[in-house]
């Protein structure tokens, strides 16, 4: 496969979430042509079962080669716990980074520190979570945090209503002034930051995984002398799954917001 530096990196997730990582790619790359796809009219991934997530993301994965991207950035936690390994087995000439929930990053920051991990029920079921966690449970009390309903209320575009703010005292209320740092292990989660605060306003550090993974990307692309020149005036193109104008818009205002 020849890549060339021109060609855009495809962008993916179950719904609007990953437009969190795209903003990351985008400050970091902003030279770059990005084409994100999000996969709302079958959100949330986070409830379905493994290999209906693995289908799913190799349909996005197959239009995107269809496309003639040079690289993937699978922009979900739930659709990189399930399928990314056998996506980079049918594509492995294609530079394909997933995302992963920031817990070492949590975990160095303070010793014995009592950490919430926040994400999808599949997320925190599947065996990359886990042993995720087994790697440093010795260094920090983590706390897996289900959220599964959370992903809804942001594909509706609410991000700070009195229902979202009511969803998360029910999750985290009883960790309140007992909480060092909070792990979104969602690529939706960064969008609710504002009401995580309002609820958990004592917690000094709230981390996601989109700025880790826009690095790993520009790497990637470097080592690979797939970069685009600073002076190339990148583009950003949004597609959706769900018909309708709704979806579209709501992918830019995301995109375009300071949340």
């Amino acid at each position: 496969m020849n890549v060339k530096k021109t060609q855009p990196i495809g962008v993916f997730d179950s719904g609007v979430g990953g437009i969190s990582v795209l903003r990351d790619l985008h400050r970091l790359m902003p030279q770059e042509d990005y084409f994100f796809y999000g996969d709302s009219a079958n959100a949330p991934y986070g409830i379905k079962t493994v290999a209906q997530v693995t289908e799913l993301s190799l349909a996005i994965v197959k239009k995107f080669v269809e496309k003639n991207v040079k690289a993937i950035v699978v922009a979900c936690n739930t659709a990189t716990s399930a399928a990314i390994n056998e996506i980079r087995k049918r594509y492995p000439s294609l530079t394909i980074v997933g995302l992963e929930p920031a817990v070492k990053p949590a975990v160095m920051r303070k010793p014995n520190s009592r950490i919430l991990v926040m994400a999808t029920p599949l997320t925190l079921r599947e065996q990359k979570f886990q042993a995720l966690m087994q790697q440093y449970e010795k260094l920090a009390e983590l706390i897996p945090i289900p959220a599964p309903n959370l992903v809804e209320f942001i594909e509706k575009g609410e991000l700070d209503s009195p229902a979202v703010v009511g969803y998360l005292e029910g999750l985290l209320q009883q960790y309140r002034n007992n909480t060092d740092a909070i792990v979104l292990g969602c690529t939706h989660f960064p969008f609710v930051k504002h009401a995580i605060q309002k609820v958990m306003p004592e917690v000094p550090f709230i981390i996601d995984g989109g700025p880790g993974a826009a690095r790993e990307l520009q790497r990637q692309l470097r080592g690979k002398n797939l970069l685009e020149p600073q002076k190339h005036q990148g583009s950003v193109a949004f597609a959706n799954s769900q018909p309708g104008p709704e979806k579209i818009a709501l992918s830019e205002r995301l995109f375009n917001s300071k949340m």
